[in-house]
This record gives C-alpha cells, structure tokens and sequence, in this order.
C-alpha cells in the first residue's frame, strides 16, 4: 500500500467571503484529508492568515499538479501568497556564531535528539572557539573573520576556515573587509542550498544588502530587558538599574537592527539577590529556549508575515 503524502499549506491574502470554504472544497476535491488547520484574519490590516496540514490520498495528485491546481483554482483567484511544502521535507539551517556558544550547543542538542526536524548542514563563525563542538558533531565549519576595522563587535584569530571541497576551497584572511566576508557567507549558504540562517549570538551586524538577501529567511536571537539596554555588559546595566525582569526576543532580520518581526520573545522575573552574573546565566537559558522555539516554529512554516509583524500558529 503506498503511503498518503503529507503537505502544509500556508496562505495570506485580503480578507473575504469565501475562502476557507474554496479551499478545503479544494482539498476534499483532491483526496485531501485536513489533519490540522488554523486561521486568522487582522481586523487591523484586513488580511488572511491560514495553515492547513493534510494528507493526499491514494490515487490523489502528485505534488506538482496539486500546485498548478491550487493555483488554477484558488489561489489566483484570491491574489494569494501561498506555498504546499511537503511535511516530511526537512528545511536546511545555517548556524552562525560568535564567541557565546549556547545557543549554539542548545540547537545542536535539540537537533541530534530529533526536537528540531531540522539538518544542520554547516556552521560559521569568525572565531574559531567553537570549532571543536562542530568537529564533534561533524558538521563542516567555516572560520570567517572580519578585520577589527571594519566594524565587528569581537576580534577574530587569523586563521585560515576549514575548507568543505578542497578543490575549490572558499579562503578568508585577517584583513577581508565585511563585504568580502558576507559575500563567502553566501557561498556557503550557496553551497549547502541553506534554507534558513540562525544568528545564534553571532555578534556581527549585518549589512543592508546581507539583509535583504536573508529576508524572511534569518532569525537572530538578543537580550530584551525591561528596559532594555543596549551596547557592552548589558546584564551589569540592568543589575544597576534593579531590573525585576529580564527576556529574550527572536526576531526576523531586517535593516532595521534588532527591529524585525518578532517570533518569540520570554521574560524571568529576577529580584534584588541576583548579581550579575546570575542575570546573565538566566539570560542565557531563556536566550536558548526562545531562539528554539522560534526556529521550531519557522521550520514547522508556523510563522506568516504580516507587515511589521507575525502571526504564529503554535
């Protein structure tokens, strides 16, 4: 017996009459069986928000003529933004990081114990502090560093990045300039056909063009203190203000630093007996679940954009 074939639709569009009904009528049509669905309309902006998870029956379409149907029938005729995915298919992640490495060990625990569909097919840092934790889980890693001069936020250590296919190895030298930098970033994301970028406290801003590149793709993971504070040793600004609660927000990348469309964000109530260094290491395990779950979310194709904001289907 051939196994059903399980997909995931997602849609947005305007917001009328009418299109729940077209679309499960769509499905019902071509053997589809709803497993899971979930909607919303913005009475603010008046767009649709759907996520549908279902099975194709036997003897229903193959993947490629569902979607020329889909769009044949419902989709054009509602001007929707609208993708089928196959549930089974795994999206591909790159994992950058600087020189703090738990959000970094968190995802690749979460990853090696199956909480994270996901493949992890390389990971990039400019330093190379973390290079033994990637050999370990044997996954390529790429050293890239910038020079100090052009605006990093660490030091790097010079050397050379370990090189994936020696016949055409991807090189990097102390003195590239940022742009020289991310253009091999995007080599990699090239080479290993990346689906999604991880900021995993990887502590390089990115440029604009980088941005746009990534858009709606990269998810960073920062500190949000209520307040919040900004630029070295956060967790001492918020210990001398006696902050009563600290978080974390992942967040889409845009040009907008830090300002992208939140996913995830989680706060900890701390009191007067916490020093700073308990408020880093609390930060650190809400820094973790938040960028997991928001990486979870996105990979599951939960997360719809709607302007400067998400609409998330947990």
């Amino acid at each position: 017996m051939i196994p059903d074939t399980h997909y995931i639709l997602t849609l947005s569009c305007k917001d009328v009459r009418g299109i729940v009904a077209s679309v499960t009528g769509f499905l019902a049509e071509n053997f589809g069986f709803i497993i899971e669905s979930a909607q919303f309309g913005d009475a603010s902006t008046g767009q649709f928000f759907l996520r549908i998870e279902f099975t194709v029956e036997t003897p229903g379409p193959s993947e490629d003529v569902l979607k020329k149907r889909f769009h044949e029938q419902v989709g054009a005729r509602f001007a929707m933004h609208w993708q089928i995915i196959g549930k089974e298919v795994k999206s591909r992640v790159l994992v950058m990081v600087s020189k703090y490495g738990h959000c970094l060990n968190d995802l690749l625990y979460r990853h090696s114990t199956g909480q994270l569909a996901i493949e992890i097919p390389a990971i990039v840092s400019n330093h190379r502090d973390w290079e033994h934790v990637a050999n370990w889980h044997d996954i390529p890693f790429y050293h890239l560093p910038v020079s100090s001069s052009c605006g990093s936020r660490s030091e790097s250590t010079g050397s050379k990045m370990t090189e994936l296919d020696p016949a055409q190895p991807l090189r990097v030298s102390q003195d590239d300039s940022k742009a020289e930098q991310e253009t091999k970033i995007l080599e990699v994301i090239e080479r290993h056909k990346i689906d999604v970028v991880v900021l995993a406290r990887y502590m390089q801003i990115l440029s604009e063009k980088m941005c746009r590149q990534l858009q709606g793709r990269a998810i960073n993971i920062h500190h949000s203190f209520l307040p919040s504070f900004k630029g070295a040793k956060p967790y001492e600004q918020a210990f001398d203000r006696g902050v009563k609660l600290i978080g974390a927000t992942a967040h889409y990348v845009t040009m907008d630093l830090d300002e992208g469309p939140i996913i995830e964000q989680e706060v900890s109530r701390v009191d007067h007996t916490h020093q700073p260094d308990d408020l880093a290491a609390i930060g650190r395990d809400i820094e973790c679940s938040v960028l997991a779950r928001a990486l979870k979310y996105h990979t599951e194709h939960r997360v719809l954009l709607n302007g400067h904001k998400t609409v998330v289907f947990r």
